[in-house]
C-alpha cells in the first residue's frame, strides 16, 4: 500500500482561492447555524374590554329596565371593568413571565356631556412562569371613584413592564382597546 503525504504551504503564502458557483461569498460559522433573532419576538393580544354593573344581561324579548342591563347602573350599583391580554410563547416571552413582569391596565372613564366626569383607574399585575393569559380586573362604585351620573366612553390602555429586576427597561410595550359605553343613573 502506498501514502502519499501532501505539504500545505502556510497560509500567509497564499491567497485564498476565490469563492465560485452555489458557495456563499462569506461564511460566518464553520457549521453555518445561526439565528438573528435566537429568543423570538415578544407581543400580547389586548381583547375583551368589559364594564358591567352586577345585574345579569336579559334574556329577549323580556324588558330592559335600567335595573335589568349590566351597562346602565345606579351611582351607587358595584361595577366591573375588565380587560384580557394574552401574550405568545417566544423564548424571550417564557424568560418575560418568569422574571415577574409588572403588566397595568388603564382603565379610562371619558365621560359625555355637562355633568360627566373623567377619570383614569389602574389594574396591575406581576407575571407568573408558563401562564400567557391574564384578565386584569378593575372593580369600584361610581359614587366612590367620582363618576357622576351620566354617560361614558370606556377604554383601556395596556402597560407592559417593567420586569421586576434591577436590570429593567421601564415599560417594554403598550396596548390600547376602546368604544364600550356605560351610563350611570343616580341613585
Amino acid at each position: 500500500m502506498k501514502t502519499e503525504t501532501i505539504e500545505l504551504a502556510a497560509a500567509a503564502d497564499h491567497a485564498p482561492a476565490p469563492v465560485g458557483g452555489a458557495q456563499p461569498a462569506k461564511q460566518w460559522t464553520d457549521s453555518e447555524l445561526r439565528s438573528r433573532n435566537i429568543l423570538g419576538p415578544t407581543f400580547f393580544d389586548l381583547s375583551e374590554l368589559k364594564v358591567l354593573g352586577q345585574v345579569e344581561v336579559p334574556t329577549l324579548p323580556d324588558f330592559v329596565a335600567p335595573a335589568d342591563s349590566p351597562y346602565i347602573i345606579a351611582s351607587s350599583e358595584r361595577f366591573v371593568a375588565s380587560a384580557k391580554l394574552k401574550f405568545n410563547k417566544s423564548p424571550l416571552t417564557s424568560l418575560l413571565m418568569c422574571l415577574g413582569t409588572k403588566v397595568t391596565i388603564n382603565f379610562h372613564f371619558e365621560g359625555q356631556g355637562r355633568a360627566a366626569s373623567e377619570l383614569d383607574l389602574a389594574a396591575s399585575i406581576v407575571t407568573e412562569q408558563d401562564e400567557y393569559e391574564y384578565t386584569l380586573q378593575l372593580a369600584g362604585v361610581p359614587e366612590k371613584v367620582g363618576m357622576t351620573p351620566g354617560l361614558y366612553i370606556v377604554s383601556a390602555t395596556a402597560e407592559v413592564g417593567p420586569v421586576q429586576n434591577k436590570c429593567s427597561h421601564d415599560v417594554i410595550g403598550y396596548g390600547y382597546i376602546a368604544k364600550v359605553l356605560l351610563q350611570v343613573y343616580p341613585s
